[in-house]
């Protein structure tokens, strides 16, 4: 399976969220990009393609930052990865030139497997995700 970066580190931004916006505060790209390690420029158009998916939203002024619009145990792996590139979960291209073999082998393996791979994220959770991954490093900071 090939994915992308930024469905990688958004993945690991939405975590974080999660993970640091439980008790109500908000969380700035700053952190976010200091404990992910992650640019803060390229996290900021992460950030941007999550929000405009209505999965996170961000408040601005001093105490601004980015929280969860639903709790992680509402958010499923599919909606974030759609967010952030559709191309993952979608079904192999059909090109004019395919023989009767190779458009069968398309049906019968590579659409099985992402189809597959969509009804695995449609089922797992953001809260699940975390709950399966998570671990601290020796700062006590959560690492995904």
């Amino acid at each position: 399976m090939k994915y992308t970066t930024k469905a990688e580190y958004g993945i690991a931004a939405i975590a974080d969220i999660a993970i640091h916006s439980a008790e109500g505060e908000k969380v700035t790209t700053a952190e976010i990009a200091h404990r992910q390690h992650i640019s803060p420029k390229y996290l900021e158009q992460i950030l941007i393609q999550l929000r405009q998916a209505n999965l996170i939203r961000a408040a601005k002024g001093q105490k601004g930052g980015y929280s969860l619009i639903h709790p992680p145990s509402e958010i499923r792996i599919t909606a974030v990865l759609n967010a952030l590139d559709s191309s993952i979960l979608a079904d192999a291209a059909e090109s004019d030139d395919e023989s009767g073999l190779r458009r069968n082998i398309k049906g019968c393996l590579w659409d099985k497997l992402n189809g597959a791979m969509r009804a695995y994220t449609d089922r797992m959770t953001l809260a699940e995700l975390i709950e399966q991954g998570i671990c601290a490093d020796e700062t006590g900071s959560y690492v995904i």
